[in-house]
């Protein structure tokens, strides 16, 4: 009997995972201390080697919340990881709060990764797949979603105290102001507005319009305004057009008036606080409170809201709502015949 010769056989080649990292920050303070982008990528890269995977994406937020999901590197990376087949096999991150701090939303997408064959791994926080780490999973996000509010109310409190007080929270300050350093507390450099003469003139002049209207001629709407400082060429603070809605912006600030309001606005619900929770920050004022509140009762009037009965229920369309563009006046109804004899009617400025 022969002795068969066994040829080697090759080992079956085993594809080694393919890694996702995301790495995210809230804040410039976070990216300063512990959390930075760059301790997060060498903790993700370290994990990815010591587990033998390939580091086959990264996708970076720098500054945005964990709250929703309207991060443009999130999205893109849930679409490729959405892709038949998945760019990748793991999103890997430092910690379950980088992925999302909000636990319903956290689940969702979650789900939805999983259904695509993409698992969600955290380096800090390492759970298997039964249903006790399943359990553990949606307590950690729903701390972190408890933790991400409580933040918040904090910082809201502080930055309404600080207003208060009569100090800048930040962000793009109204036409007709600048901000400028008042000093240190601590390691904070408190910030306050000022008068910014060059623009504060422009403000100036818009209630000049809406009171006198030009060369003196009268009142003039939002819109006529917008058309006179766009045609004598006096252009926003960066250089852009006038808008009805920037010149209404302009005529009902209370900021010009000395009084500031920080926090009038629910981004996430998308709608106006009440006045109660505003946190009024005294400013240099740039109008008279008589320039303001006359402004304000020529807006209101002005308002199809509070048309005369006559002007809602006149015989013609646009009666008492219809105003020129160039000068305020208000528009009327004129018929014309055409050369064929048949009658047209048109509006015109009655000032005309």
């Amino acid at each position: 009997m022969t002795n068969a010769i066994l040829e080697p056989v090759a080992a079956p080649v085993v594809a080694s995972t393919r890694a996702a990292l995301y790495l995210r920050v809230s804040t410039p303070r976070q990216a300063d201390q512990d959390l930075s982008i760059p301790d997060q990528r060498r903790q993700l890269e370290g994990y990815c080697l010591s587990q033998g995977w390939e580091a086959a994406a990264e996708f970076v937020e720098p500054g945005v919340s964990g709250t929703d999901d309207r991060r443009p590197a999130f999205q893109e990376m849930i679409d490729a990881a959405m892709e038949k087949p998945p760019a990748f096999d793991t999103i890997i991150v430092h910690s379950f709060s980088r992925f999302f701090r909000d636990q319903f939303q956290f689940e969702f997408y979650l789900r939805k990764l999983m259904k695509n064959g993409v698992h969600l791994v955290s380096i800090t926080q390492v759970l298997g797949d039964d249903p006790a780490s399943e359990m553990m999973r949606k307590i950690m996000t729903l701390f972190d979603e408890y933790q991400s509010k409580e933040t918040a109310k904090h910082t809201l409190r502080a930055m309404n105290e600080n207003a208060r007080q009569g100090f800048w929270n930040g962000a793009r300050p109204p036409i007709g102001y600048r901000v400028v350093e008042a000093g240190q507390r601590g390691m904070k450099i408190k910030k306050k507005l000022e008068v910014d003469p060059l623009h504060a003139e422009t403000v100036r002049r818009i209630f000049r319009l809406a009171l006198e209207g030009a060369d003196g001629r009268g009142p003039i709407g939002v819109m006529a305004i917008a058309c006179w400082l766009n045609e004598t060429g006096i252009r926003t603070r960066y250089g852009g057009r006038w808008g009805k809605g920037m010149v209404h912006q302009v005529l009902t600030r209370t900021t010009y008036i000395g009084q500031h309001r920080f926090n009038r606005y629910d981004a996430k619900k998308g709608r106006a606080k009440p006045a109660e929770e505003h946190a009024v920050m005294e400013v240099p004022p740039i109008v008279t409170m008589a320039e303001f509140e006359a402004v304000q009762r020529s807006l209101k009037s002005r308002s199809p809201k509070m048309m005369a009965p006559r002007a809602v229920g006149g015989s013609t369309l646009l009666t008492g709502i219809c105003f020129c563009a160039c000068c305020g006046g208000s528009m009327t109804l004129r018929t014309g015949t055409s050369r064929s004899g048949q009658e047209y009617r048109y509006y015109t400025c009655a000032t005309k």
